[in-house]
């Protein structure tokens, strides 16, 4: 049985791919991010997890690699992850009682015979009106706010209170892989579940 490697070494990935069940490895892409177009959401997660995987596969023979990246956008805009607690305020502040999406793009490379599966899943989501008093008890809580694309944890703190209504993968907003989709790409690409 080939090898499924997963390219990243997000330890919020890592953990959530564990679900599967299925025994994989974690490898970092070394992808350097800032040069990628940010205009389009859906656009920029397809290319970031295209760049992640092809640059593992590069390195690992017999392989499947899984690439993937995930970014918010509100009104047209895409989010990056907040520098600062301000900044973080500031976003929670402007999502408060909003609608927002949520994309992931995952590429899927066998190395053996250069199979490529690519998709890009959306969430879309209500957050519920939020007091200033709720933003900033969450920012006391959750001391790595910086390092979520949407500038919050939605499975843990307060923050899993926050949002009223979800369209789309549950897996994709709370575990950051649309975990529904990978086992079927991975049988498209040519893997023995």
């Amino acid at each position: 049985m080939n090898k499924i490697i997963l390219a990243t070494t997000s330890p919020y990935r890592i953990a959530a791919f564990k679900f599967l069940g299925l025994e994989f490895e974690a490898e970092g892409s070394m992808v350097d991010e800032s040069q990628t177009e940010r205009k389009n959401p859906e656009a920029l997660v397809r290319t970031l997890s295209q760049l992640k995987a092809e640059a593992v596969a590069e390195r690992r023979p017999d392989c499947f690699v899984v690439g993937m990246d995930s970014v918010g956008c509100f009104k047209g805009k895409i989010l990056e992850k907040p520098k600062s607690k301000t900044e973080a305020f500031e976003r929670l502040k402007k999502l408060s009682g909003n609608k927002f999406e949520f994309y992931t793009g995952i590429h899927l490379i066998n190395t053996s015979n250069r199979a490529v599966v690519a998709r890009v899943v959306k969430s879309e989501l209500l957050m519920r009106k939020l007091s200033e008093k709720e933003i900033n008890q969450y920012l006391e809580q959750d001391s790595h706010y910086y390092t979520y694309a949407l500038g919050f944890d939605p499975l843990e703190h307060i923050s899993s209170s926050f949002i009223a209504k979800l369209t789309g993968s549950y897996n994709n907003i709370l575990r950051g892989i649309p975990l529904e989709a990978i086992k079927s790409m991975l049988s498209e690409a040519g893997y023995q579940l």
